[in-house]
């Protein structure tokens, strides 16, 4: 099968998703309809929102329920002193493979809640009818946490849906790395916030980066976006505008601001909606 759409949803808590919800359905209320996209790639938080959108609720539904306030039952929170391990490990190399070496190690020593744990968590944040893969479209981004090397997990990977989200969303130090194939993985993050490049192969990219460029010495966004289109990829890279970082605030585990983020999201798309059409529907016309 050929596949030439690709959905990348970038990773940054609770509002990062929102963000991302409300994108899309403003995108496809202007006749952008990205939820179609032939593979879905998430990192992290998009690994939720990606696991969502490919397991059957429409996008309206999901930004439905963005603006009712419901919260998740996980909560999570990240102390002062795991913020400070996470910045001496990301920033103490300017090589990334020894920065992400370097967080693997501190996510591997750091105590957290059990694998169990975080398991019942990612299961709580999925569909409930979402426990195998929702066929091969869907892919999520995760880190070796010995090696610092990135694996794409999906359909064909042997890893179980939730076991394959869960390490895309393992934030170091606050989650522990999960057990996969004999290896442990966290947070597909630590490579990239959105890991654009996964598109390669695709003719028509649209990325949505609620963070284009994390702290250390790995790829942006953006980079990643020049590469696709160096091979010949057309790309949309999506960032927030003022007005959504301003709903974001600043931290972006707070759920009480997800209503806000959705509309700004929302907002925004209606600035990008002629040029990701030029790119998304040109299949439509040829």
């Amino acid at each position: 099968m050929v596949r030439t759409t690709a959905l990348v949803l970038g990773g940054g808590g609770y509002t990062a998703a929102a963000w991302e919800i409300g994108m899309l359905a403003g995108l496809a209320d202007a006749g952008v309809d990205l939820a179609a996209a032939d593979t879905v790639i998430g990192t992290s938080a998009g690994a939720i929102t990606g696991a969502r959108l490919t397991a059957g609720p429409t996008v309206h539904e999901l930004y439905e329920r963005e603006l009712s306030g419901q919260r998740d039952e996980t909560e999570f929170t990240i102390g002062l002193g795991t913020t400070v391990r996470f910045l001496w490990a990301v920033l103490g190399s300017r090589d990334p493979r020894t920065s992400r070496q370097r967080i693997g190690r501190m996510a591997l020593t750091a105590r957290t809640v059990t694998e169990a744990e975080a398991l019942d968590a990612v299961d709580a944040l999925l569909p409930t009818q979402t426990r195998d893969w929702p066929g091969e479209r869907l892919h999520v981004a995760a880190v070796d946490a010995h090696s610092g090397d990135r694996c794409l997990f999906g359909a064909g990977s042997g890893a179980g849906l939730h076991r394959a989200v869960a390490a895309s969303c393992a934030v170091p130090g606050m989650w522990p790395p999960v057990a996969i194939g004999g290896r442990r993985w966290v947070d597909g993050g630590i490579w990239s916030p959105v890991n654009v490049d996964l598109a390669h192969g695709h003719q028509k990219v649209v990325a949505l980066a609620p963070l284009p460029k994390a702290p250390g010495p790995g790829p942006g966004a953006a980079e990643e976006a020049a590469m696709l289109r160096r091979e010949g990829a057309e790309v949309a890279l999506l960032t927030p505008d003022v007005a959504a970082r301003r709903a974001f605030g600043r931290n972006p585990l707070d759920q009480a601001r997800r209503p806000a983020v959705a509309r700004a999201g929302h907002a925004q798309a209606a600035a990008h909606a002629e040029s990701v059409a030029r790119i998304w529907n040109a299949l439509d016309r040829a």
